[in-house]
C-alpha cells in the first residue's frame, strides 16, 4: 500500500514537473528524439493555452456586449464573419511559415528558419495593407453587404472599421509565433497571447461602459481594446524575435527580402489559405441561412459559435503540437516518429474533446445564460451547441489529421478535403434542411454535424496513405 501510494506521488510529482517545463520552454529542447508522449506534451500544453487565449479575445468581446443588446450582439457576431476571412488568410500563412521553420529545424538549420521568419514579416506587412485600408474604409458597406439592419449597422460601423484596419495585429500575432511554434518555441507564443488577452480584458468594460476615467464607447470600446491588446502582444513578440537568448534569434540581415523564400513561402501557403478560406466561406454561408431567421436565431448562433470556439481552438493547439512535430522530425529524416506523434495527439485530443462534449450536452441552457437571457436565441443556441458537442470526437481526430498535413506541408490534400465536405456536402444540405424540409436553423446545425464527421473519416483514410512523408519544403 505504501509503495503504491509512493509511485502515485511520484508520478504526481514527474506530471507536475513536465507541466512546469513546457510552461518555462526550454531552447535546448530536441523534439526529434526522445520520448514521443514527452514531445507532444512539451510542445501541446503552451500551445493549448496559447489557442484558448486567442479564444478568449472572442468570448469576452461576445460577454460584455451582449450587455448591449441583441443588435450589438448582431454587430460583433456579423464582423467577426468578416474578419474570419482575414483569419484564414493569417492562419493560411502561418501554416506555411510553421511547415518551413519546423522543417528547417528538423535540419538544423536555425540560420535558414530565421531567413523564413524576416520573409513571413514582409508578406504580413503587405497583406495587411492590402485589407486593412479597404476595410476600415468600407465598414458600413461591408456590414451592409452582410444582410445586416440598419441598427446593427448603426452600432457596428465603428466596431468594424477599427478592427479591420487593425489587421496587422492580427497577422502578425498569428504569423510570429507560427515562427515560434515551428522552432518549438511554444512557450514564447502562449506568453504573447496571455499578455495580449490580459490587456483586451482589462479594457474591455472599462471602453465598453466608461468605468472610470474612459469614455463611454459602447461596442466600438470593444474593437478598440482588441487592437490596443493585439498590438501590445505583437510588440511583446517582436522583442523576444530579435532577442539572442531566444530559441530562434533574427537579427536585421534577415529582414533583407529572399525572392526564392518568399516565393516558397507562398507556394506552400496557397494551399493554406485556399483551405480556410473554403472553411470560413463555408461558415459565411451559413450564417447568411441562418439570418433569414431574425436577428435572435443569428445570435443564438453567434454565442454557440463563441462557446464552441472556447473549445475548438484549444483543440487546435494540440494539432499544432502534432504539426510542428511532424515538421521537425521529418526534417530530420524520421517519418516513423513524425506519424506516431499524430497518433498521439489525436488520443489526447479525443479525450479532451469528447469530455468537453459531455459537459456541453448536459448544462448548455446555463451557459448560454451567461451571456443573453432572450428565450429565443437561448433556444437557438442551445440546439445549434448540443448538435455539434455530438460529432466533437470526430472533430478531434479530424482536426489533428488536418494539421498533421500542414505540418508536412502539404496543404492541397486538406484543401481538396474542405471542399468536399464543406461546399459540395455542408452547404447545400444546410440550405436543403433549413428551406426545403423547413427544419429552419436546426438543419444547419445538423449539416454541420454531419459535415465534421465525413471530414474526419476522409482525413484519416487519405493520411493512413502517406502520400505527406514525401512532401518537400
Amino acid at each position: 500500500m505504501r509503495l503504491h501510494i509512493k509511485n502515485s506521488l511520484d508520478s504526481l510529482s514527474s506530471a507536475w514537473r513536465l507541466f512546469r517545463q513546457a510552461l518555462a520552454g526550454n531552447t535546448e529542447e530536441d523534439y526529434t528524439r526522445g520520448p514521443v508522449n514527452r514531445a507532444v506534451i512539451l510542445l501541446a500544453i503552451p500551445m493549448v493555452i496559447e489557442m484558448l487565449m486567442e479564444s478568449v479575445f472572442a468570448v469576452v468581446d461576445m460577454f460584455f456586449v451582449a450587455k448591449l443588446g441583441i443588435e450589438a450582439v448582431a454587430a460583433v457576431g456579423l464582423t467577426e464573419a468578416v474578419i474570419i476571412l482575414l483569419y484564414a488568410v493569417a492562419v493560411g500563412l502561418s501554416i506555411s511559415v510553421t511547415a518551413m521553420v519546423a522543417r528547417r529545424y528538423g535540419e538544423k538549420n536555425p540560420e535558414a528558419a530565421a531567413v523564413v521568419a524576416g520573409q513571413a514579416l514582409w508578406i504580413g506587412l503587405i497583406v495587411a495593407t492590402l485589407t486593412g485600408i479597404p476595410g476600415a474604409l468600407f465598414a458600413p458597406e461591408i456590414l451592409r453587404l452582410m444582410g445586416a439592419e440598419a441598427a446593427v449597422i448603426h452600432q457596428g460601423a465603428q466596431y468594424t472599421a477599427i478592427l479591420l484596419g487593425g489587421s496587422v495585429t492580427v497577422l502578425y500575432l498569428f504569423l510570429i509565433n507560427a515562427v515560434f511554434r515551428g522552432a518549438g518555441d511554444a512557450a514564447t507564443a502562449m506568453r504573447a497571447l496571455w499578455l495580449a488577452n490580459g490587456i483586451n480584458i482589462v479594457l474591455d468594460p472599462c471602453l465598453i461602459f466608461g468605468l472610470g476615467p474612459f469614455p463611454e464607447m459602447g461596442v466600438t470600446g470593444a474593437a478598440v481594446a482588441t487592437t490596443i491588446g493585439r498590438g501590445i502582444g505583437v510588440l511583446y513578440q517582436l522583442y523576444h524575435l530579435f532577442n539572442v537568448r531566444a530559441r530562434l534569434t533574427m537579427q536585421l540581415r534577415h529582414l533583407r527580402p529572399v525572392a526564392d523564400v518568399m516565393l516558397q513561402l507562398l507556394r506552400v501557403s496557397i494551399g493554406g489559405i485556399a483551405q480556410f478560406l473554403i472553411a470560413t466561406a463555408s461558415w459565411l454561408l451559413l450564417m447568411k441561412i441562418v439570418a433569414r431567421y431574425g436577428s435572435a436565431a443569428v445570435a443564438g448562433y453567434i454565442i454557440a459559435i463563441r462557446i464552441i470556439d472556447f473549445t475548438i481552438l484549444p483543440a487546435w493547439g494540440i494539432g499544432n503540437a502534432a504539426s510542428t512535430l511532424v515538421g521537425q522530425n521529418l526534417g530530420a529524416g524520421n517519418p516513423t516518429r513524425a506519424e506516431q506523434s499524430v497518433w498521439k495527439a489525436a488520443k489526447y485530443n479525443f479525450v479532451f474533446m469528447v469530455s468537453v462534449a459531455l459537459l456541453f450536452i448536459f448544462c448548455t441552457e446555463p451557459l448560454l445564460r451567461i451571456f443573453t437571457d432572450d428565450p429565443i436565441a437561448i433556444r437557438y443556441g442551445v440546439d445549434c451547441l448540443r448538435m455539434v458537442a455530438y460529432g466533437y470526437g470526430f472533430f478531434a481526430i479530424g482536426m489533428i489529421v488536418i494539421q498533421a498535413f500542414n505540418g508536412a506541408g502539404d496543404t492541397i490534400t486538406p484543401t481538396w478535403i474542405n471542399f468536399c465536405c464543406y461546399w459540395l456536402l455542408q452547404i447545400p444540405l444546410a440550405y436543403t434542411l433549413a428551406e426545403v424540409f423547413g427544419y429552419g436553423p436546426e438543419g444547419v446545425f445538423t449539416a454541420i454535424l454531419v459535415a465534421e464527421a465525413i471530414l474526419a473519416i476522409v482525413g484519416v483514410l487519405m493520411f493512413r496513405r502517406g502520400r505527406w512523408k514525401l512532401k518537400a519544403v
